[in-house]
């Protein structure tokens, strides 16, 4: 067994995932597999993919037989993860040379998951800001729903306390990752990691360029809160009845972003 499993969720990028790939090459830690599953690219960058990755045993590749969407490809990368430890990597982004081995470090018998700060990049990869508002979290809050996105990239996580899940939602077609954080987080604490460990990449096909992703990733986003609420057998949000909410993120961003808010989390 891998002592690391890389996950990747890969769809019509070929071009960027080059860079993703010579990222993987360049870690400084060298023992690890990398999952990729395709989700029926209608491009040629499956082929491409197949022949840039088939000289190295670490990369493992395999195709939907259809397009299933992320939610069941994501899932399935973690069904064929041999790894003791996973980490997703978008195909249009990449890792810093230590991604693997910081995270590794940080992972003890104390918790099931590590995520780190990352960086804003351009279309051409290169770091413009960090993004601002990754910090530690509270652990065993039963209402933390990271609404402000504090856990994120670069996001590792034990295999074994994932199979204590549900799993993805693999009907999810966005905020699949949010999914996932939230379920990992009713298993097990989280680590903090205070230094950037992913490259994320903004371009004109990304989520939070295009407005009809942005609508999807809203819509799929409320679900996935929905669904945590009820796991932790939440009725109400701030006196209102679940149900009655529309729109619970941006009800959730408003709630919690008064002054008081503010403060406990700059304080937890």
């Amino acid at each position: 067994m891998e002592n690391f499993s890389v996950l990747i969720a890969h769809y019509n990028n070929f071009e960027y995932f080059k860079d993703c790939y010579n990222s993987l090459l360049d870690q400084t830690f060298k023992d690890f597999e990398v999952v990729i599953v395709d989700d029926f690219s209608t491009d040629d960058s499956f082929e491409k993919v197949r022949k840039l990755t088939e000289n190295d045993p670490r990369f493992r590749l395999y195709q939907n037989d259809h397009n299933r969407g992320v939610g069941y490809t994501k899932k399935r990368c973690v069904a064929l993860a041999e790894g003791k430890i996973c980490g997703f990597v978008d195909p249009d982004d990449a890792l810093e040379k230590d991604a693997i081995e910081v995270s590794l470090r940080n992972h003890d018998e104390s918790n099931v998951a590590a995520y780190s700060s990352f960086f804003l990049c351009n279309d051409q990869l290169q770091p413009q800001k960090r993004f601002p508002h990754s910090r530690a979290v509270k652990n065993g809050h039963k209402k933390f729903f990271n609404i402000f996105l504090e856990a994120n990239h670069f996001f590792t996580f034990k295999k074994d306390a994932y199979l204590k899940t549900e799993g993805i939602n693999e009907t999810l077609t966005s905020a699949v990752d949010q999914d996932l954080y939230l379920k990992l987080y009713e298993v097990g604490t989280f680590k903090y990691i205070n230094k950037p460990l992913y490259l994320y990449r903004l371009h004109d096909n990304g989520v939070s360029q295009d407005t009809s992703k942005k609508i999807k990733l809203n819509g799929n986003w409320h679900q996935v809160i929905i669904d945590t609420a009820k796991r932790r057998k939440i009725s109400k949000l701030y006196g209102d009845d679940i149900g009655t909410i529309t729109d619970l993120p941006n009800f959730l961003k408003v709630k919690q972003n008064n002054i008081v808010s503010k403060i406990l989390r700059k304080f937890s």
